[in-house]
């Protein structure tokens, strides 16, 4: 059978009894190892326990087919239900479970952990057909399921986060269940459980995660780097331009790098001014872009898109793609073109602040 929506946390919890086996699979790896541990905790007090948790990989139940059948109809020398846990499941191994699920009952439970499982997936079908077996898909999170596991993982430390620490939380988490909740629980660590801050500077209640916190803890500082970069650039800061730039460098990141940073920020300018000329407030056009503005660039961002026009902002895009093909080009001196092309998109940036301010 298939387990999915809502009927996954109430089937973790107490899967059918005729269930001998499931096979949790997806693209979220981290997802599907929590999943098979809360299966395997069903039955196990101690997952390491060496007497009633065997683990085998796909491969090694390929190479030896009926090690699998005889694993799992195996009675307990310590008494209790045992798991049979195989890891990297693949098509390859299909017909082998169809074998099982014939000749084994309850004596051991099952868990078959597999990466991304398309619908065709031999392996998939047969769990799902089964009657005595089930399936749970395991992916990405999204908005509504991430903001559960920053509520919960924090809640646990007695902690909850600001409405701007969420949403750069949703931001910069998602991709993989455990790595989300390590990071969260880094979080946490750091804050120490005592509510360090609040938003913009300003101290927050007892208990808060603030933007501060999360941007100290988890943002990636190549990244901020290239944020700050790229808002001094259409800001037309040259000052901060250049030292931003040599952080910038200093991380890690090219030429190339820098200059396709700086085209994302001014596609986003482009898109938010092109919402604002079909007639929405500036603050819901900010509001639409995706990833979101943090807290600490909206003013910025607002007070770009005031002295930006669609034409100056497509001309500023064609200096910046122009520099990156120069850039690489064999023997062009991409520092330099990479640096001469941003003070010029900086000088326009201050052009349309002068023609503004008039």
């Amino acid at each position: 059978m298939k387990i999915s929506g809502a009927r996954v946390e109430r089937f973790l919890r107490q899967p059918e009894p005729e269930i001998v086996a499931v096979l949790v699979y997806g693209p979220d790896q981290g997802l599907v190892r929590e999943r098979a541990q809360a299966l395997i905790r069903l039955v196990v007090d101690d997952p390491g326990d060496p007497f009633r948790v065997v683990e085998m990989t796909g491969a090694a139940v390929k190479t030896d087919p009926p090690r699998l059948i005889d694993e799992a109809a195996a009675l307990s020398m310590t008494g209790g239900r045992r798991v049979i846990r195989v890891r990297e499941a693949t098509d390859g191994i299909s017909e082998i479970f169809k074998t099982l699920f014939k000749f084994v009952g309850g004596e051991s439970f099952v868990i078959a952990e597999a990466g991304n499982l398309g619908p065709k997936s031999s392996l998939r079908k047969l769990f799902e057909k089964a009657s005595n077996a089930a399936s749970i898909g395991c992916f990405e999170d999204d908005g509504s399921a991430l903001a559960a596991i920053i509520r919960e993982t924090l809640g646990h430390h007695g902690l909850m986060a600001t409405a701007e620490a969420s949403v750069y939380l949703a931001d910069n988490l998602g991709g993989d269940r455990m790595i989300s909740r390590t990071e969260l629980e880094k979080l946490a660590l750091y804050v120490g459980g005592t509510g360090a801050g609040g938003d913009n500077g300003k101290p927050g209640p007892p208990g808060s995660v603030g933007l501060e916190d999360v941007m100290v803890c988890i943002g990636d500082s190549a990244a901020m780097a290239l944020d700050a970069l790229a808002y001094a650039t259409a800001g037309g800061d040259s000052l901060e331009l250049d030292r931003t730039l040599q952080r910038a460098y200093l991380e890690g990141t090219s030429p190339v790098g820098v200059l396709r940073a700086v085209q994302r920020h001014l596609q986003r300018l482009h898109f938010a001014l092109g919402l604002v000329n079909k007639g929405e407030e500036e603050d819901r056009a900010i509001q639409a872009l995706r990833p979101s503005v943090i807290f600490k660039f909206k003013a910025q961002f607002k007070a770009q898109m005031g002295f930006w026009r669609n034409g100056r902002l497509a001309d500023a895009l064609g200096l910046a793609t122009e520099a990156e093909i120069d850039c690489k080009s064999t023997g062009f001196p991409a520092a330099a073109g990479c640096h001469r092309a941003l003070i010029r998109i900086a000088q326009a940036a201050r052009s349309g602040a002068r023609i503004r301010a008039r």
